[in-house]
Order: C-alpha cells, then sequence, then structure tokens
C-alpha cells in the first residue's frame, strides 16, 4: 500500500515527463552535441571539430561579443526599468485618491495583450524619420531639435529598442505587483501611520520586505524574457543597423538562415548556459537575503 502511494502521483507526472524528455530534453542535448561539429546545409557529412565553434563565437574580433554584450545590456537595462516602472504604477494606481483605478489599469495593462511583433510593426512606423507620428508630432509642436532618426542611428537605436519593449511589458508587471500590494494587511500601514512613518519609510519598512517574492518571481521572469528577446528586435530593427541591436537569438536565426547550422546550435547552447547561470544565481542570492531577513 505504501509503494501504491508513492508511485500514485507518477501515473499523472509520467506522461508529461515523458513527453517533456522526449520533445525537450533530448533534442536540447542533441542540440548541444551538434555544436561540437561542423554540421551545415552543404554537406551531408558531419564532423566532430571540437571547441572550435566556441572558440569562434569568443574571439577577441568576434561579432558574436557583442550580440553577447547587447542580450546582456537588453536584460539587464529592461529588467530595472520594468520592474520600477511597474512598481511605480502599481503604487499610484492602489492609492485611494486615485478614480477610476481600474479602468487606468486596464488602459496601462492593454499592450500586454498585443503580441511582439504587432507592437514592434507598430512602433517602427510611429518612429520612421520622416513619416512617423512621432516626429511629425515634434514638428508640429516646433521641437524639430527632439526628432530623431530613432531606429537608424547608432546612438539612439539600442535605447529606443528598450523603451519600446518596456512599454510593452511594464503593464504585466504593474499587475503581478498590485497583487502583491493587495495581499498586505493593511493593518501594517496603520501601525506605521500611527507611529508617524512616513511613506517612503512604509515602502522600505513594510512594502519591499513583504513584496519580496513577488519581486523574486518578476525578476526571473524579465531576465528570462531578456535573454531570450527575438520578436521585438526582428521586428523593429532586424538587429540592425549592421549588428547595433542583434541579440544572441537573431544571430542565431542568421546562422541558421546561411545553413551554418552548427554555429546556430553553439549560440543557443551558450544562450541556454547563460540562462541556466543567471536564473540559478538570482534565486539562490535572493534566498539567502530572504533567510537572513
Amino acid at each position: 500500500m505504501m509503494n501504491q502511494n508513492k508511485l500514485y502521483p507518477w501515473y499523472f507526472a509520467g506522461g508529461a515527463a515523458l513527453l517533456f524528455f522526449l520533445l525537450c530534453f533530448v533534442p536540447g542535448m542533441l542540440g548541444i552535441a551538434f555544436s561540437f561539429t561542423d554540421w551545415n546545409n552543404f554537406s551531408s557529412e558531419i564532423h566532430f571539430v571540437g571547441l572550435s565553434n566556441y572558440k569562434a563565437v569568443f574571439l577577441e574580433n568576434s561579432e558574436y561579443l557583442k550580440y553577447i554584450s547587447n542580450t546582456l545590456i537588453f536584460t539587464v537595462v529592461t529588467t530595472i526599468m520594468k520592474t520600477v516602472v511597474g512598481m511605480a504604477l502599481a503604487l499610484l494606481l492602489t492609492q485611494n485618491f486615485i478614480r477610476f483605478k481600474n479602468f487606468h489599469r486596464m488602459v496601462i495593462f492593454s499592450p500586454q495583450v498585443m503580441s511582439y511583433l504587432v507592437a514592434g510593426l507598430v512602433f517602427r512606423s510611429m518612429l520612421h524619420p520622416t513619416t512617423g507620428f512621432l516626429n511629425n508630432f515634434l514638428r508640429s509642436l516646433s521641437l524639430d531639435w527632439l526628432a530623431k532618426n530613432w531606429l537608424t542611428d547608432l546612438h539612439m537605436v539600442f535605447p529606443t529598442v528598450m523603451a519600446v519593449d518596456t512599454w510593452r511589458g511594464m503593464g504585466y508587471i504593474m499587475v503581478v505587483v498590485i497583487a502583491g500590494l493587495l495581499s498586505v494587511s493593511p493593518e501594517y500601514y496603520e501601525a506605521a501611520s500611527i507611529d508617524g512613518a512616513s511613506f517612503f519609510q512604509k515602502f522600505k519598512s513594510i512594502t519591499l520586505p513583504l513584496l519580496k517574492p513577488v519581486l523574486i518571481n518578476v525578476t526571473v521572469l524579465n531576465v528570462t524574457y531578456g535573454l531570450r528577446v527575438f520578436d521585438m528586435i526582428y521586428s523593429l530593427t532586424n538587429g540592425g543597423p549592421g549588428n547595433a541591436t542583434g541579440v544572441i537569438n537573431t544571430a542565431v536565426y542568421k546562422e541558421f538562415s546561411k545553413g551554418n547550422l552548427a554555429m546556430g546550435t553553439t549560440l543557443s547552447s551558450i544562450l541556454f548556459l547563460v540562462v541556466l547561470s543567471l536564473l540559478y544565481f538570482i534565486i539562490k542570492s535572493m534566498e539567502h537575503k530572504e533567510v537572513e531577513g
């Protein structure tokens, strides 16, 4: 009877675990294996080349280093921006003096319903240097000096892409943080008010500590998305101009398009290891702080 009770959960999880193993784990391991070969579309023969592909990625003048650094910069910046803006909006839209709070929440969250490709194409049109809505609006206000080549200027394009991605994703973070704020008992804030605590003192001593589990989840979601970003950048700039906004997944797409399958799987393997490592350290560091707290 005891053995049957132990096996009982596997009756439900076994099928899903088997599908995951066959459709995710096995292809993933095969991809890593192929990264040590010269697999391509131009030859039916596959030869083992050891670490040659990885060495090509990490050469001093390799363009792939630019893709990796762009990915990390994009992840760090958008994670911070979405979290800060999303939390600020959540704090604002849970205050009693705000009217029609649900309407404002719906409007801010609505971009989340839009696909990344659609959002990218819409902003690609709006940010066109000559016919785009933004520059024409600025010129109509005699603010020509603010009109920029948002998606073609090497100094402007990457911040623009990150700003658009933040706009699209901040609503989701806001909703998650609002759910966390509404779960905090008002008694904590009432007691703090009696003691004469200011808004910022309440935020530092009550809100942030109690929102720690929510912030951990938000950070993990943002980091995972940022490292794997593709749709938004592909629809906005296709990684251009040059490779100014290229990230690991746009590089993977280009390598597979050129038939260089081994390099594509190499970059995918590097991305997998980066995601796994960063998420592990993020979760462990936050768990450690939570235990200390």
